[in-house]
C-alpha cells in the first residue's frame, strides 16, 4: 500500500544531493554566484583595513592628502562590493526560480504515472500544497537564505583570519566564544526542522480540505454545511498555529541566544582591547580593524542562525516532494514490452481473473472470471451496484495489477504491453463526463491532440453537439470553466462522446454514454453511437437496460462473477436475475409513464 508517510524514511537523508541534482545543470551560473559571493565578501572585509589606514593615517597623522585617498581607496572597495552584491543576488534568485520550476516539472511528471490507487489513499489537497507551499520554500532558500548563509559563512571565516592577522591573542579570545554560539545553532536547529516539517503537514491538512469543499461547495450549501466546515476549517488553522507556535519560539530562542553571546563576547575583547591600546601594545587603527571584524563575524554567525531556521524549514519541505518524486510506480513499462500486431482487433479473453482492490484486500470484486470477446463484438455489462462491471473496466486499462489471472488482447496479455500503447487502443465515455477548465476545442481534442479544428468539428456535429457549441459566445474556442460548469449534463456528455470518436480507437468503453441526454439528443446520438462502433469492439455498461436490447451479447455480473450471457430474450427466458432488473425497470417506467 502506497502512502506518503511510508516512504519517508528512505528519502530523509537525501535532502543535499537532490537539490544539488536540480542545480547541476546550471553549474557555471553556480559558480559565477559564488564567484561573486567570494568577490563581495573579500571587499567587505577590506573594508577593515581601509578603516584603519583612515584611524592611523588619516585621523592621527593628520595628512589630508592621505585622507582623501584613503576616502576614495574606501569608495573604490565600495563600488566593487555593490557590483558583486547586484550579480551574486541577480544569479542565486535566478537559480531559486529555475530549480522551483525544475522541482514542480518533475514531480508533476511522476505524479502522472502513478496508478489510482495512489490517489485513492492520497488526498488531492496535500499533493497540491507541496506543489505550491514546499516548492516556495525551496524557491526563497536557494534564491535567497541559502546565500546569505554562505556569504556569511564566508565573512565569518574571512574575518577571523583579518583579527589573528591584526591581534593573536583577541583572536584567541573571540573563538573561546565560538563553541558557545554553536551549541545553541546545533541544538535549536534540529528542532526547528523538526518542527518545520510538522508546520508543513498542517499546512497540507488545509490545503485538502479548502480543495475538497470548494469543489464539492454545491453539496456544501444544498446541506447547509457552511457552519461545520467552517469549524472544521478554525480547527486545521488552530492546529497550524499550533505547529508555527512552536516553531516560531525556537527560531526566536535561537536568534535571542545567538546575538546574546555573540555580542557579549565582542564586548569583552573589546575591553581586552582597549586595554592593550592604553598599554601601547597595538594602535587605535588596530583595535578599530579588529572591532570591525568582530562586528563582521558576530553580523555573520547572527544571520547563519536566523537562515538556519529557514534552510532547516526546506529541508523538511524538500523530504516531503522527495517522498512525492520517488513514490514507486505501481503500473510501470516492462524492460522489453510486446507489442501489438497493426492493425489492432480488439479481441479481448479473460481467463481466470480475479482481483480485489489494494486498500479492500479481504473484499473480493472479481472472482474467477473467464470472458471472451471477439473482435468487433458488442457486449454489455449488466447487473446490481458493486457487480464489479467498472472494475472491469479499470482492469482493461491496467489502471491496476492483476493478483489471479490474466487479460488477453489480441493474443498479448496487457501486462507485458507499455501501459501507454494498451490505453491507446481504448476509448473511454464514462457516465460523468470529464470537462477540463478549458476550450470546446481542446476539450474534444483531449483525445487526439494532432486532430485539426475541421476534424474536431465532424466529431461534435456526429455527436449532436455542434449546434449548441454554436451558441456559445466564442463557438468552439469558448471557454467552459472548471469541470464544464457552463455546460448541462447532456451537453457535457455530447463533448465526452465527440471526443471518443474523434479518438477513433479500436476498442470503446462506455459506461452508459446516453445516460444524461434527453430523449431528442439521445435518439441523434445513439445514431453517431451505431455509426462509430461499426467495426469496433464495444463494451456497454448497462443501468437502463432499454439501451442494450439490440447488443450481439448481454453478460450479467453479480458479486463479481459471470452467471449469464446471451441475448436480452434468452436472458429473459433463463437469467431470474435478469429478470428481476428487467421487471424492476419496467415497473419503474410504468409508474413515471
Amino acid at each position: 500500500m502506497n502512502s506518503l508517510s511510508d516512504n519517508r524514511v528512505s528519502t530523509k537523508q537525501a535532502v543535499l544531493p537532490w537539490i544539488i541534482g536540480f542545480l547541476a545543470p546550471y553549474r557555471w551560473r553556480v559558480v559565477a554566484a559564488m564567484f561573486f559571493l567570494l568577490i563581495g565578501a573579500m571587499a567587505w572585509l577590506a573594508l577593515g583595513q581601509g578603516v584603519r589606514l583612515l584611524v592611523d593615517e588619516g585621523f592621527v597623522s593628520g595628512d589630508t592628502a592621505r585622507l582623501t585617498t584613503i576616502i576614495l581607496l574606501i569608495l573604490v572597495i565600495t563600488c566593487v562590493s555593490a557590483t558583486a552584491v547586484f550579480c551574486r543576488f541577480y544569479l542565486m534568485t535566478w537559480l531559486g526560480e529555475r530549480v522551483s520550476a525544475d522541482i514542480r516539472n518533475r514531480v508533476y511528471q511522476h505524479m502522472l504515472t502513478l496508478s489510482p490507487s495512489f490517489y485513492n489513499e492520497t488526498r488531492t489537497g496535500e499533493v497540491i500544497s507541496r506543489f505550491t507551499a514546499d516548492t516556495t520554500v525551496i524557491q526563497t532558500v536557494v534564491g535567497s537564505s541559502l546565500s546569505m548563509a554562505l556569504r556569511s559563512t564566508v565573512s565569518a571565516i574571512g574575518g577571523l583570519l583579518m583579527m589573528a592577522f591584526t591581534s593573536l591573542k583577541m583572536t584567541a579570545l573571540v573563538l573561546v566564544a565560538v563553541p558557545l554560539v554553536l551549541v545553541p545553532i546545533l541544538v535549536l536547529g534540529r528542532l526547528v526542522r523538526r518542527m518545520a516539517r510538522a508546520s508543513q503537514d498542517r499546512l497540507a491538512d488545509i490545503g485538502a480540505h479548502v480543495d475538497e469543499s470548494l469543489h464539492e461547495i454545491h453539496t456544501v450549501q444544498a446541506y447547509g454545511h457552511e457552519a461545520v466546515d467552517q469549524q472544521l476549517f478554525a480547527g486545521k488553522i488552530e492546529q497550524v498555529m499550533a505547529a508555527a507556535k512552536q516553531r516560531i519560539f525556537y527560531r526566536a530562542l535561537l536568534i535571542g541566544l545567538v546575538m546574546l553571546l555573540s555580542i557579549s563576547a565582542m564586548t569583552l575583547v573589546g575591553w581586552v582591547g582597549a586595554l592593550d591600546v592604553i598599554a601601547g601594545r597595538v594602535t587605535a587603527g588596530e583595535l578599530t580593524a579588529f572591532l570591525f571584524y568582530a562586528v563582521v563575524v558576530a553580523g555573520a554567525v547572527a544571520t547563519i542562525s536566523e537562515v538556519i531556521g529557514e534552510i532547516q524549514r526546506a529541508a523538511g519541505a524538500t523530504e516531503r516532494l522527495i517522498e512525492l518524486a520517488h513514490m514507486p510506480v505501481d503500473i510501470a513499462a516492462p524492460g522489453s514490452p510486446a507489442q501489438l500486431s497493426q492493425p489492432v482487433a480488439g479481441g479481448l479473453v479473460f481467463e481466470q481473473v480475479s482481483f480485489h482492490y489494494p486498500q479492500l484486500p479481504e473484499q473480493s470484486v472479481l472472482q474467477q472470471l473467464n470472458l471472451s470477446i471477439a473482435p468487433g463484438e458488442r457486449v454489455a455489462l449488466v447487473g446490481p451496484s458493486g457487480a464489479g462491471k467498472s472494475t472491469l473496466f479499470q482492469l482493461l486499462q491496467r489502471f491496476y495489477n492483476l493478483p489471479v489471472g490474466s487479460i488477453v488482447l489480441d493474443g498479448v496479455d496487457i501486462s507485458t504491453l507499455d501501459p501507454a500503447v494498451l490505453r491507446a487502443q481504448f476509448a473511454l465515455v464514462p457516465q460523468d463526463a470529464v470537462i477540463f477548465a478549458d476550450s470546446v476545442l481542446e476539450n474534444v481534442r483531449y483525445g487526439r491532440p494532432d486532430a485539426t479544428e475541421q476534424d474536431v468539428i465532424t466529431a461534435c456535429k456526429a455527436a449532436q453537439a455542434d449546434e449548441f457549441i454554436q451558441l456559445l459566445n466564442e463557438g468552439y474556442h469558448s471557454q467552459l470553466g472548471e469541470r464544464g460548469v457552463r455546460l448541462s449534463g447532456g451537453q457535457k456528455q455530447r463533448i465526452a462522446i465527440a471526443r471518443a470518436m474523434l479518438a477513433d480507437r479500436p476498442i470503446l468503453l462506455l459506461d452508459e454514454a446516453t445516460s444524461a441526454l434527453d430523449a431528442a439528443s439521445e435518439h441523434y446520438v445513439k445514431q453517431a453511437l451505431e455509426q462509430l462502433m461499426q467495426g469496433k469492439t464495444t463494451l456497454i455498461i448497462a443501468h437502463r437496460l432499454t439501451t442494450v436490447l439490440h447488443v450481439d451479447r448481454i453478460l450479467v455480473l453479480d458479486k463479481g462473477q459471470l452467471i449469464a450471457s446471451g441475448t436480452h430474450s434468452e436472458l429473459m427466458q433463463h437469467c431470474q436475475l435478469y429478470q428481476q432488473l428487467a421487471e424492476l425497470q419496467f415497473l419503474a417506467a410504468d409508474s413515471a409513464a
